[in-house]
């Protein structure tokens, strides 16, 4: 498979992934580590899965203090395609910055932005869909990929799909729609009309930075302004820049001005957001009295007892008598949840912080 001419993956690296605490921190999110047990980190999959699109067309947009360990992991990504942001200032700011620089290097240049933080394991499906996706953003849309949903999910938002286009391989979309409740979510499915918003997006840089500068035309400035300016600008105005998503800042008001294009994708997909869908990835098949180990299997020893167990601290974990556990343990902390408790790992990093431990987050 060819790489398509002038196509630039951008991949934002940022966040901390508080719901996997502890493996997770602040120093070293969960995009830089292997949760899969393929042996490459998300970060590390991700260009992997984008390299045949793009070749060496990829650039990392991550925080200041992750620059050193991206670095490492991507050996073979220059530097000057890897990107610090000084301060995080959300998604628009990190992409925009991306759009910028690329408007002023490659004229003719299509850019899709990809998390550094999801699992997909069919490379070839989702290949075909990034190339459809490019197709309409070369006819100047703005291309989001929309994932079949496989559940009626309350943790991600949607995207309500419109009439297919006449001349590229996409469809219009209606409006993205924020976070629904579990009956809603059920009819969003039911209806075959609503796919997941992932976040994925591709355009022409000119035309995201010409979308922003319709809602906030000085952000859209300060962007190529940091460009075309350096170090200096970048000190003086990153900042100063909004802390939006890109899905506020640009997406939702594409949609309502029926700007934006939905290429619906049927691969499976994954943003790991808690242990209980970690261990859903890694065994989605597990029975009951079923443990799965991420890491050292030697150091686990477990008896009647089903759920994920991460033995990451170098020391024999025992679990007995125990159904849908997740143990977590790391050289200076350790999580014992049931899986039904994940999504509140979140509130253990916030006590954490209240309590003044930033060692421990």
């Amino acid at each position: 498979m060819t790489s398509v001419d002038h196509f630039w993956a951008v991949i934002p690296a940022g966040g901390a992934g508080t719901r996997l605490w502890p493996l997770s921190r602040a120093g070293a999110p969960k995009f830089l580590h292997d949760l899969t047990g393929s042996g490459r980190s998300l970060l590390q999959a991700t260009v992997d899965r984008l390299g045949p699109l793009a070749d060496d067309r990829i650039l990392v947009v991550t925080g200041a203090a992750h620059l050193p360990a991206v670095a490492r992991q991507l050996p073979d990504v220059t530097d000057a395609h890897l990107l610090a942001e000084p301060t995080p200032r959300d998604s628009m700011a990190a992409i925009g910055l991306a759009a910028a620089l690329l408007e002023r290097e490659d004229p003719d240049a299509v850019m899709g932005s990809f998390a550094a933080d999801h699992v997909i394991p069919d490379g070839a499906a989702f290949g075909a869909c990034v190339r459809d996706a490019i197709a309409a953003a070369e006819a100047g849309w703005l291309v989001t990929l929309g994932i079949e949903p496989t559940y009626a999910a309350t943790g991600f938002g949607y995207i309500h799909v419109g009439e297919a286009m006449e001349d590229v391989p996409a469809f219009h979309v209606k409006e993205f729609v924020e976070k629904p409740s579990a009956p809603v979510a059920t009819q969003y499915v039911d209806s075959g009309d609503y796919r997941w918003n992932a976040g994925m997006f591709v355009v022409r840089p000119t035309v995201l930075l010409d979308l922003l500068a319709e809602n906030d035309p000085g952000f859209a400035a300060d962007l190529r302004a940091i460009a075309a300016g350096g170090e200096e600008a970048m000190a003086r105005l990153w900042p100063t820049l909004p802390k939006i998503a890109l899905d506020h800042a640009v997406a939702e008001p594409a949609a309502a001005a029926g700007r934006i294009a939905v290429v619906p994708g049927a691969f499976d997909w994954e943003d790991i957001g808690d242990f209980a869908s970690l261990g859903d990835l890694l065994d989605p098949d597990a029975s009951s009295g079923a443990l799965t180990v991420l890491g050292d299997e030697s150091l686990v020893h477990a008896r009647s007892s089903s759920g994920l167990v991460i033995p990451g601290g170098g020391r024999f974990v025992a679990v007995l008598g125990l159904d849908d556990i997740v143990v977590v343990d790391t050289p200076d902390a350790v999580l014992v949840a049931s899986r039904d408790h994940a999504q509140d790992v979140k509130a253990v990093v916030s006590a954490l912080k209240d309590a003044g431990r930033t060692d421990l987050v």
